[in-house]
């Protein structure tokens, strides 16, 4: 990791708070308002969609300014929207809060992409997304282990203590990038200089009329469905429809990240000479595969259901090893650099539309039996899979092969 230390570091520590929250994003209302799942599925829902608008102004910002700035802002606003979940305890201040949570994180991830694209080169890519992938990966094991303490007590103060935890993981995340060079400095001045020539065509409206990108768009809208899936469909399925102990949820959390943390680089590795179409579509037939068998899990008895809910969760995350580095190398390398922030801006709302769908529609489908959201989940992973090859004739770089080589 050489002179990018510190934002490497940076990123350990904002995952060690992520993973302490997210296996409580849902369980954490239940357990300390009196407002019920499906309210709280759509306060989510509703959040993520305050937030789509955010993204595209991300971009602009980060193309006009550099991705450092807006990374910095980011963790400030999801600092204060985590203090703000402790200061709540009805359906309007859920809302709130979790939308100025949606919006930062919005904002981080809009800009994140970027920011590791500066200080990368074209070829390498791949192996820099999975090594970031699986540090951040270590860091929600370890934060998960904590959270799967605060779901066994059980208790508002256990759930409190867990989130401002994680408040103060963004602030010290901030400090630490504090000290990050701005790599992007002179690109996003140039960058500024190329916007105001060339005029409207070099902005949004160039990503909206790229029609090929489109479909990278929708493949990773499917993609990160089934992310969600770890967040806001698992641990509920766990605890509230299967009723199993609470430390089943926390071990579906460290299971993934240690696979992802210990697993990625050789994941990676693997890929080389393969095409990166088709690196997608085993992923996305991995996810399937994982929810057919989380189903399953819900028709057997609690210790075995408990077996097969983390068998489940594993091969579910090598979808997650495969598919993730590709498809944000094909947005990063398939654009012009003058443009990335905004292109970057339009693939990252496929993971804002499925945090829209996702929350809401999980909840929804949980509320109805152990049944419907894993049939759902495994349809769209398998419209993944259909839609790889497409992918692959629309943008010619997920038809190359991954070399794993800087160039």
């Amino acid at each position: 990791m050489g002179h990018h230390r510190r934002f490497v570091v940076a990123m350990g520590v904002d995952a060690i708070g992520s993973g302490v929250f997210m296996p409580i994003s849902v369980l954490y209302f239940l357990r300390t308002t009196d407002v019920p799942l499906e309210q709280v599925g759509l306060a989510l829902s509703v959040a993520a969609a305050a937030s789509l608008p955010v993204v595209l102004l991300v971009g602009h910002l980060v193309d006009r300014y550099g991705a450092k700035r807006i990374l910095l802002a980011a963790n400030a606003i999801q600092a204060a929207g985590y203090l703000g979940y402790l200061l709540v305890d009805g359906y309007l201040g859920v809302q709130l809060v979790t939308a100025l949570v949606a919006m930062g994180q919005a904002a981080f991830w809009a800009s994140y992409s970027p920011m590791v694209a500066a200080i990368t080169r074209p070829g390498e890519r791949e192996l820099w997304y999975g090594f970031l992938g699986a540090l951040r990966n270590v860091g929600f094991a370890v934060g998960g282990l904590v959270a799967g303490v605060a779901i066994s007590v059980g208790t508002p103060t256990a759930f409190r203590a867990m989130v401002a935890a994680d408040a103060a993981s963004y602030l010290l995340a901030l400090g630490l990038l504090l000290g990050v060079p701005a790599h992007d400095r002179r690109a996003a001045a140039d960058r500024a200089d190329e916007d105001g020539r060339a005029g409207a065509l070099s902005g949004l409206s160039t990503v909206l009329r790229d029609r090929p990108f489109h479909t990278l768009i929708v493949v990773n809208t499917i993609y990160a469905l089934g992310g969600l899936a770890l967040n806001y469909a698992m641990p509920v399925y766990a605890v509230e429809v299967l009723r199993l102990p609470g430390w089943v949820t926390g071990a579906i959390f460290t299971l993934n990240t240690v696979m992802v943390g210990l697993g990625q680089g050789l994941a990676v590795r693997s890929m080389r000479g393969h095409r990166r179409h088709r690196i997608v579509a085993a992923g996305h037939l991995a996810y399937a595969v994982g929810f057919v068998l989380m189903a399953a899990a819900g028709l057997l008895a609690p210790v075995l259901a408990a077996v097969g809910v983390l068998v489940s969760a594993g091969i579910y995350t090598v979808g997650e090893l495969l598919a993730g580095p590709v498809l944000t190398t094909v947005a990063v390398d398939s654009r012009p650099e003058h443009l990335r922030g905004r292109y970057l801006a339009a693939y990252q709302l496929s993971w804002n539309v499925a945090s829209v769908l996702g929350p809401v529609g999980f909840s929804w489908l949980l509320a109805r039996g152990p049944l419907p959201v894993w049939v759902a989940l495994t349809a769209v992973a398998l419209a993944g899979v259909a839609l790889a090859p497409v992918l692959g004739r629309s943008l010619p770089i997920a038809a190359a092969r991954v070399t794993n080589e800087a160039t």
